[in-house]
């Protein structure tokens, strides 16, 4: 009689599977579009009936997914299990990286921003005010968030830049329930692809169309302005940064600054080179290869008597003792906030014509210096 019992148990437990079949997963059909990208490579965005799919690619790796994002109006609907799900539009963020926060107040949505990093190194007037009103809140630095306090906070979203995707940082959070989007504009080759990446972020807030506007008058100066140089056959010779705790930093010839300063008509010695990152080099290689160079762009003093006292060697440049030296600074705060690397990104533009006003001022005599500034 047991094993009766038993018989019919399992087959109605049976009959119950055959009509409850596990829920298959969910698979990519077509996207009905994607959007247009042009000139960054990091990311891109494919829209489908119910959700968006953002996918950061590496730059390490060729054709390695960083990391996707589902983004969606209700999180109950269903995507593939290949990424992580974002309700949209984000109310509140969290940035770890100052490069964010021109993209976000380009968008009008500078009231999100509710957890920054490095307040001192902060230049934007108004982030600055809500900072000193403690309305923003301290998440530690931004290669080693302070957990708890991101935990408080609990954005919407955190924003950083991606150095280790398996860092133990980052891996905590995602492990408490913190949504981490990674941002990877600083890997971009060029100016404009940085810049593009203004795309990306706008995807989180759900204004798209906005951000296509914006970057489409951004792109439109840029070529505008690089276009004045078509005829300029002169282009003086350029050496770049400065010498920093004994290493001298040179921009590669496929890193965003070397793709600067060949479309401001400059002639860059290492403009050939492969390298997407730095050169580091030391002061002896610097003085041999760049001793007779036109004009130095970047210096790290604010004037030439700081260049001079730093160290006495910068006199035996040509560009130095011919005072044809400019810095980055000319829109900064006493407490390190620097304005060329905070909303620079977002305004190419803008340095482009900041840059052919140094190498070639009669094409720019109506241009005010935004971001640079020549040395007294």
């Amino acid at each position: 009689m047991f094993r009766f019992y038993k018989s019919v148990i399992i087959l109605i437990s049976l009959s119950v599977i055959a009509c409850h079949p596990k829920e298959k997963p969910v698979t990519h059909s077509k996207p009905t579009c994607s959007a247009t990208i042009k000139y960054a490579t990091g990311f891109t965005i494919d829209y489908y009936h119910d959700y968006k799919k953002v996918t950061v690619i590496s730059p390490w790796q060729k054709n390695v997914v960083y990391a996707r994002y589902y983004l969606l109006s209700d999180l109950k609907t269903k995507t593939p299990n290949d990424g992580q799900k974002i309700k949209v539009p984000i109310q509140t963020i969290g940035t770890a990286s100052g490069t964010h926060y021109e993209f976000i107040s380009l968008l009008n949505e500078f009231n999100s921003i509710k957890g920054i990093c490095n307040p001192k190194t902060i230049y934007n007037p108004t982030l600055l005010k809500k900072w000193n009103e403690n309305k923003l809140v301290d998440m530690g630095d931004p290669f080693s968030l302070n957990i708890e306090r991101v935990q408080l906070l609990h954005p919407d979203l955190v924003m950083i830049s991606g150095f280790n995707q398996e860092d133990p940082i980052s891996k905590r959070l995602i492990e408490m329930g913190i949504t981490v989007v990674y941002n990877n504009e600083w890997m971009e080759t060029s100016l404009l692809a940085r810049a593009e990446w203004i795309k990306f972020v706008s995807a989180f807030y759900n204004k798209e169309v906005l951000a296509d506007s914006i970057f489409d008058k951004i792109e439109t100066n840029y070529l505008t302005i690089k276009n004045k140089l078509q005829n300029v056959t002169h282009t003086p010779s350029v050496m770049i940064g400065g010498n920093f705790k004994g290493t001298w930093y040179m921009p590669g010839g496929k890193s965003y600054m070397s793709g600067l300063l060949t479309d401001a008509g400059a002639s860059y010695r290492y403009a050939n080179d492969t390298t997407t990152g730095s050169l580091p080099l030391n002061f002896e290689v610097v003085l041999n290869n760049f001793r007779k160079t036109d004009i130095w762009i970047g210096s790290l003093a604010n004037s030439m008597a700081e260049l001079i006292a730093t160290d006495e060697r910068h006199g035996l440049f040509k560009a130095a003792n011919n005072k044809q030296v400019y810095s980055f600074n000319n829109r900064t705060t006493p407490t390190g906030g620097n304005d060329f690397w905070e909303s620079g990104v977002a305004h190419p533009d803008v340095i482009l014509a900041d840059m052919i006003k140094v190498f070639h001022p009669e094409m720019m005599k109506e241009h005010p210096f935004v971001y640079v500034n020549k040395l007294e």
